[in-house]
């Protein structure tokens, strides 16, 4: 079974206008998110954007690309607008790579498309990583995920979860709690096109809206979301154009620059 990647792509961003189009070592920043892409196993990888300037770039360095609307509350929602535009039938499998994620391994996009065709009572499959801080545990900006024995989601939290109560029962410490191997959540997902085609008449659920968490809305509505640790940890994506310094830095130290 075959798999496509969807990469989204906007230009309008609060912290980093035309974030896809900034220069990374010579190269729109896209272009290595699709050149990532293009080393998986994807039989089609596509460009996904409101705005005509994204597109032109894209096209120029051979990208296929699909026009989108603008006016959409969600990723999840742009990226159902591309597989209905391109005609997928509801039992194909999308990747959605994110346009700001310029080192993503080709490896771990394999793994997650992998991973839902092994999984046919899932709608999605996704990642995680495990969390070896106290810092991180702690932090809301890095979501939480608890498995079952299968690999399937429990659920998704800012929160600490599960809470250790015994080795936080006098205050929490510097010290990571033994017992429990805690994992933090990797956005990759793989997508059944019917889920994508459910998910988008569904109303945004009350945890969901809690958490600020989209992929709440799937296990509101019963929809089995496949986790697996990731075979190999992304580096954290773009941001701010300080990320993207740091990233040029990584990049050119790995060409030994």
């Amino acid at each position: 079974m075959s798999f496509s990647v969807i990469i989204p792509a906007r230009y309008a961003s609060s912290r980093f206008p035309g974030k896809p189009l900034a220069d990374l070592n010579g190269k729109p920043m896209l272009q290595h998110v699709y050149e990532r892409a293009c080393e998986s196993e994807a039989v089609r990888v596509v460009v996904a954007t409101d705005d005509q300037r994204i597109a032109d770039v894209a096209r120029g360095f051979g990208a296929e690309v699909c026009m989108t609307s603008s006016d959409h509350p969600s990723g999840t929602d742009r990226l159902q607008e591309v597989v209905q535009t391109l005609g997928y039938y509801s039992d194909d499998i999308v990747v959605n790579v994110q346009g700001d994620e310029p080192m993503v391994p080709p490896r771990i996009i394999n793994q997650v498309a992998h991973n839902l065709m092994a999984m046919p009572e899932a709608g999605i499959a996704t990642l995680s990583e495990p969390i070896e801080t106290v810092e991180s545990l702690m932090n809301p900006n890095v979501v939480k995920v608890v498995t079952d024995t299968r690999g399937m989601a429990m659920y998704f939290s800012r929160a600490p979860m599960p809470w250790p109560r015994d080795a936080f029962m006098q205050g929490v410490t510097d010290e990571m709690p033994e017992g429990f191997d805690w994992q933090r959540h990797i956005g990759l997902y793989a997508y059944r096109v019917k889920m994508l085609n459910d998910f988008v008449r569904w109303s945004p659920a009350p945890l969901e809206l809690t958490e600020c968490l989209e992929q709440l809305r799937a296990l509101w509505n019963g929809v089995g979301i496949h986790v697996a640790v990731a075979d190999e940890i992304p580096p954290a994506g773009v941001d701010t154009p300080e990320d993207l310094a740091r990233i040029a830095a990584i990049m050119a130290q790995g060409r030994g620059e």
